[in-house]
């Protein structure tokens, strides 16, 4: 437990100092940024994730996730699909007692998104299938972009790739008690991704917000704001390895108190 606690100190430290240091303030302002949204790659992309988050009051879920993008062409239509399945095991002393840390099914979910030659944004969504909560099924629109240096620029900045995703929860039976009692609370989440990547060496970045982002409940009010920082890797033109964390620091919409991950990614 000592050395999720060292990983995450030294990768939240390394955060604030890049983003509250008086010359990487103006990082975004003062590089000049071409917007390459419609860059997609050709590449097929196969991750395995794994994730250790603390949820509070000594309680803990540990998750192993797969995810793969499939590159897609359509016409001069041009944009990527991402399909994400995972499983998870809770554990803790105030859990139901059946929370004994084996591993079940979580969601699996399915994100599109793409645009035509000339767009400066891409436009997609997400559904997230009824496997591992409580049958509700999740669906929403999301915008995305995504700017990099101009060529001969000198920056560390890498590319600054914003994202927000509108997530609307509902079930098959209409959430009617009597005919879906287990159905949990419904979704209704506005999610922002002010994603920075940035040099830090050879083939090594430090991602800012890229895999946990800022998450507004629009049905009740509240909101999740995390640190979060991931150093990516690149072994090769095939292989990637990242290991990240992440700590709330707004949390009037709980999510985790804090959390930390890592993957291996195949290219092909």
């Amino acid at each position: 437990m000592r050395f999720v606690y060292v990983i995450l100190l030294t990768l939240l430290l390394s955060t604030m100092r890049l983003c509250w240091a008086n010359d990487t303030a103006d990082l975004i302002i003062h590089s000049d940024l071409k917007n390459v949204s419609q860059d997609h790659t050709e590449d097929h992309i196969l991750e395995f994730w794994g994730y250790h988050n603390y949820q509070g009051s000594e309680n803990y879920s540990d998750t192993l996730k797969l995810r793969y993008y499939e590159p897609l062409k359509i016409d001069r239509w041009r944009g990527t699909m991402r399909l994400d399945t995972s499983y998870i095991a809770n554990y803790g002393p105030t859990l139901p007692s059946q929370a004994t840390g084996q591993y079940s099914a979580g969601n699996t979910l399915l994100t599109v998104w793409g645009g035509l030659p000339g767009w400066q944004a891409n436009f997609g969504g997400r559904i997230i299938f009824p496997f591992g909560n409580n049958g509700q099924w999740v669906a929403g629109p999301q915008v995305s972009a995504s700017f990099s240096p101009v060529e001969g620029s000198h920056s560390v900045l890498n590319d600054f790739s914003p994202l927000m995703r509108y997530m609307y929860g509902f079930d098959s039976k209409n959430n009617a008690g009597t005919a879906s009692p287990n159905q949990g609370t419904l979704l209704r989440t506005l999610s922002l991704f002010p994603t920075l990547g940035i040099h830090l060496a050879h083939d090594t970045q430090l991602r800012l917000w890229d895999e946990n982002g800022i998450v507004h409940n629009t049905a009740g009010g509240g909101w999740f704001v995390p640190i979060d920082a991931m150093v990516t890797h690149r072994l090769n033109k095939n292989f990637l390895l990242a290991i990240g964390a992440s700590k709330q620091v707004v949390e009037t919409y709980p999510e985790y108190k804090w959390s930390v991950y890592g993957k291996v990614s195949f290219n092909f």
